[in-house]
């Protein structure tokens, strides 16, 4: 199958990508910034592959299944039909979750944390694997995947189509192991050079300016008028180093699969406005461990209305089976309580508010030395909160950061409600009367 190229015509930038693509590399990676159309090529790329060679299976992974089959299965691969092969039919298995082409090629779409339909994928062989969004992507799924890269497979002109993994994300932090393997060369596990390096993998930058005819330009101003390290991230589609003077390093945190919880508390900190600009919710889910380590179970935080951050707050609550919802009031003061007690009618939530009485640096450290001494874990990655961690330093200022670390302060109060012996003396919480409107709602920490 052929497509027009009068119809269809590739950026000068997804030029440059194919030629990356054609080399001998086994081990693609393409990053950059924000829209850059990254997984539209690499989507186009699996798509001709899929054609030259029949019977060939190929697979989509992210770390959400709900969210390949919305982003890739709805919208790239529709669209990437649409302009590039529209005399293409896929027809699509919903029960097994892949399309297939005409000439019995398939393409997989898989969620790494749906362990039930990750079975039935990983008992394949595929001839291409892609994980996109990588960013949200372990080093230790990548390790479980690529076992898979394994189909042989020969095109229509009777050559062996190569095997390639394929490897997107907006550029986190250079600890990653994306930028590791890459871009240094090392193997993140120990930091040895990686064998044949130069001749199996390669990578290429792709940022928003690289795809100006395909953007609205608002939206690229936008991402130009963006904070220094979110620019970087999603404008400039840069690597940025964590912050040598950051409470925490990327090294105090481990990854754990938690055991059985003695407690468990929600934590809240609550933006009272969800407007441009606003400031985000932080919710985190933490609990005690009966080996009495702390481990961060759920990282819930957003942009949300009063409300919306109050049902959340009780969802979380109810699936953890938590203990307390712990909550500060400085800025919403009564209202905080208020909401709780809005979003759980007729039922008792024990509840906490409490009352930040020091800088949130000061509250900070010594949870980031319990971090540095193992005595907390986290049970998944949360990117977003880790980075988050690893650029808080000790002089953090919101103006010039152009954020506030709510993220790092509801984490600091769940891990004060559950160590309050060690944050004791730093951190000592001021707590405030259950709010009047409340009064079904009673507990302790």
């Amino acid at each position: 199958m052929k497509h027009s190229q009068a119809e269809f015509q590739l950026t000068d930038k997804q030029c440059e990508v194919r030629k990356v693509f054609a080399t001998s590399a086994r081990y693609l990676l393409v990053y950059g910034g924000s829209r850059s159309g990254k997984t539209f090529f690499v989507v186009y790329a699996i798509l001709t592959r899929m054609i030259k060679a029949p019977g060939s299976r190929h697979v989509v992974f992210r770390q959400d299944g709900v969210d390949a089959k919305q982003s890739i299965g709805n919208e790239t691969v529709p669209a990437v039909v649409s302009l590039a092969y529209p005399d293409l039919v896929l027809k699509w298995h919903e029960k097994d979750g892949y399309f297939e082409a005409p000439n019995g090629s398939q393409l997989w779409l898989a969620g790494l944390k749906d362990k039930a339909r990750l079975d039935k994928v990983l008992g394949k062989e595929f001839v291409t694997i892609y994980l996109n969004e990588a960013s949200q992507i372990t080093l230790e799924a990548l390790g479980v995947v690529i076992t898979r890269l394994a189909q042989t497979v020969r095109q229509t002109d009777g050559r062996v189509l190569a095997q390639k993994l394929y490897v997107d994300l907006n550029p986190t932090v250079a600890a990653h192991w994306t930028y590791q393997m890459w871009v240094l060369g090392l193997r993140p596990e120990d930091g040895k050079p990686i064998p044949d390096h130069a001749t199996e993998y390669a990578h290429i930058t792709v940022n928003p300016s690289d795809n100006l005819e395909n953007l609205d330009p608002a939206y690229v101003k936008s991402l130009s008028d963006l904070p220094e390290r979110m620019r970087k991230r999603f404008f400039d589609g840069k690597y940025t180093a964590d912050d040598d003077n950051a409470l925490w390093r990327r090294a105090y945190i481990k990854h754990e699969a938690p055991p059985q919880m003695k407690r468990i508390v929600v934590a809240v900190d609550p933006a009272t406005t969800n407007t441009p600009g606003s400031d985000e919710t932080g919710l985190i889910v933490m609990g005690l461990g009966i080996d009495d380590k702390g481990y961060v179970l759920s990282d819930d935080s957003g942009r949300y209305r009063p409300e919306e951050w109050a049902r959340r707050a009780v969802s979380m609550f109810d699936t953890f089976d938590a203990d307390c919802i712990v909550a500060e009031v400085n800025q919403g003061g009564d209202m905080v309580g208020s909401m709780i007690a809005q979003a759980s009618p007729k039922r008792v939530i024990p509840y906490k508010a409490v009352v930040a009485t020091r800088a949130k640096q000061v509250r900070a450290e010594p949870i980031a030395a319990l971090y540095e001494k193992g005595k907390i874990r986290h049970a998944d990655q949360f990117q977003t909160l880790e980075d988050q961690m690893c650029s808080f330093t000790l002089n953090f200022d919101r103006k010039s950061q152009g954020y506030s670390p709510d993220r790092v302060d509801a984490l600091v109060w769940a891990a004060t409600a559950l160590f309050p012996s060690i944050a004791q003396a730093k951190n000592k919480p001021r707590v405030s009367a259950p709010p009047p409107r409340n009064t079904a709602m009673s507990g302790r920490l």
